[in-house]
């Protein structure tokens, strides 16, 4: 990942843009931490990387919960439980 300053970033914007169509961009300053500047269709790649990664674990953990027993019943009971 190409990483540039702060003030070359905002300076050069139109450069920093063309660059972000290829790889995100690193951006640093000031000894801060650093923001990553990518594409709209490069975050919408990881979004749905995310949700998918998401939505696995949720199917997982629903079949680890049928093979413990757990039933719909049995998770209402545990719900309203205020103890």
């Amino acid at each position: 990942m190409r990483t540039v300053p702060v003030d070359q970033a905002f300076s050069d914007w139109r450069k920093l843009a063309d660059a972000i169509r290829h790889q995100p961009v690193r951006v640093v300053g000031g000894g801060e931490g650093a923001m990553v500047v990518m594409s709209e269709s490069e975050y919408q790649k990881l979004m749905g990387q995310a949700w998918d990664r998401l939505l696995a674990s949720m199917d997982r953990l629903s079949e680890e919960a049928k093979a413990s027993g757990l039933t719909e019943e049995k998770l209402e009971v545990l719900l309203a439980d205020e103890s």
